[in-house]
């Protein structure tokens, strides 16, 4: 796969890539995992010791790591092809049985008498963890442990649309292991996606694409990555130390930042409704954006499609998967209330801005109120899109309203009237602005066409200046009469 020049954000929708999962192949490669989950309720401290003591009620157990990555591609309606490593022991044979009972995996387990099976126990009451236990053996794999894996990798790379590399740092992903899996990969054409746990990136060497949270680039790249520029800065780093074609850095709360060779960054904030739990998260996101690249999605759109499908799986407790249904809803919500894909704010509009005019697309700006939408103002809206490729609607904040409108507006909240904005089909990108004119944001967005209404003229249009100085034009769109909103709402109140 490759990734296309098609800005971000521009036409289609991420839902037309859903009938494509089902042919979708995946294979994963790194460390195997087994999560299990005792929960109870604490009712007393220890005697012995100043702990909790825990009254076990359930026991669950579920496939963590490289597992967990393959277990979301099958959720996600895609198949997987999964390598990786057991030992000889109990935690490999409740893998198995797992995995037997999930038809979309095809597993090619390494079974080694070496090393047990890494475990992660973790201890819940009322939703919170009380102690994890760890079991595992995470020194290299021996050479012949290598040979093997490294044999049952080639033999289902011939399967796959994409691969995905998922190092958990627990001796699997040696830089043997690794140097050979990417060549291998490279040379039968396959997009190679790396989710990294070294201090360095070198040893990921010529993948495709590296997706480290904020901390893992940070560390390697020796720069904060708290803000938009720090992730970026990081993600450049990566793009050098690991000779990759893109970066993809997570960045929890604060969604993600996608680096690319001779693009622009893309910054995507997070979609997560409510956070329950996070284990899990990363190989929820990197299933999605493996499925989005494999099923034909740009690389922009295939983050996109991942930043929905994380928000959904934090909603979840413990190390969970989210369905293709559960993600097909989630897409369907978004595209009919045009919400997540069309309100920003100034820094993220900016950037929209500036990739829609990267591609030759020209961007229109108009800006009021919107308080009680209108057929004249539909008409307006209708006739500024069909002038310009994109139109974006800067819409005035309720203390902007206030202070031009008086103390009774606006009718509706800010957030109601950029939803009602954003669900008509010609508007493309809503932002808020709290001034009482729109200047300073024209200024930034620097819109090649200006549209007001032409009871305007067009020495009066704030930021006709801006807009001409830029090389842009002013327009003026005849209104619809007998429509205003200070009418309708002495009308209301008249009523």
């Amino acid at each position: 796969m490759t990734d296309s020049a098609e800005p971000p954000f521009a036409d289609g929708t991420l839902a037309r890539l859903l009938p494509q999962f089902a042919v979708c192949r995946v294979l994963v490669l790194g460390d195997v995992m087994l999560d299990r989950y005792v929960h109870g309720e604490v009712r007393r401290i220890s005697p012995e010791a100043p702990i909790p003591v825990l009254r076990a009620r359930s026991r669950r157990a579920v496939l963590g790591g490289a597992a967990n990555v393959a277990q979301n591609v099958a959720a996600l309606g895609a198949r997987a092809l999964l390598v990786g490593v057991v030992g000889l022991d109990d935690a490999a044979a409740e893998i198995g049985r797992i995995l037997a009972a999930a038809p979309a995996i095809t597993a090619c387990m390494v079974a080694t008498p070496a090393r047990p099976t890494t475990v992660k126990t973790r201890f819940v009451s009322g939703g919170h963890q009380l102690l994890r236990l760890d079991e595992e053996d995470s020194e290299a794999i021996d050479e012949t442990t290598q040979a093997r894996l490294l044999g049952e990798y080639a033999a289902a790379l011939a399967r796959a649309d994409v691969v995905v590399l998922s190092d958990y740092a627990k001796g699997v992903l040696t830089d043997h292991v690794l140097a050979r899996a990417v060549a291998l990969a490279r040379a039968a054409g396959k997009t190679v996606i790396a989710d990294p746990k070294r201090a360095s990136f070198a040893a990921y060497r010529g993948v495709n694409v590296l997706t480290p949270n904020e901390s893992e680039a940070a560390r390697a790249a020796g720069v904060p990555c708290d803000d938009d520029a720090g992730a970026v800065e990081a993600g450049e780093h990566a793009l050098v130390q690991a000779d990759a074609g893109a970066v993809l850095v997570t960045r929890s709360a604060k969604g993600l930042t996608l680096v690319r060779r001779g693009a622009a960054p893309l910054h995507l904030p997070t979609r997560a409704q409510a956070v329950a739990d996070v284990s899990g998260a990363g190989d929820t996101l990197i299933a999605a954006f493996a499925i989005g690249l494999a099923s034909g999605g740009a690389m922009p759109e295939a983050a996109m499609l991942a930043n929905v499908a994380a928000g959904i799986s934090v909603g979840k407790p413990g190390t969970a998967t989210v369905s293709h249904g559960e993600l097909a809803a989630a897409l369907h919500r978004r595209e009919l209330l045009a919400l997540d894909d069309k309100i920003y704010d100034l820094g993220a509009a900016v950037q929209v801005r500036q990739a829609w005019g990267g591609t030759g697309l020209r961007v229109g700006f108009t800006n009021g109120c919107f308080d009680l939408v209108h057929p004249g103002h539909v008409r307006l809206l209708q006739k500024a899109r069909a002038a310009c490729d994109r139109l974006i609607v800067g819409l005035n904040s309720d203390a902007s309203v206030q202070r031009l409108k008086g103390p009774s507006r606006p009718v509706q909240p800010e957030m109601a009237r950029a939803t009602v904005m954003a669900a008509m089909a010609s508007v493309d990108l809503v932002v808020l602005f709290d001034d009482d004119t729109p200047e300073a944001l024209i200024r930034a967005l620097l819109p090649d066409l200006l549209f007001k209404g032409a009871d305007y003229t067009e020495d009066q249009v704030v930021g006709g200046d801006i807009v001409r100085a830029h090389g842009g034009e002013v327009r003026l769109i005849d209104l619809e009469a007998g429509h205003s909103t200070t009418s309708m709402v002495r009308r209301m109140k008249a009523g």
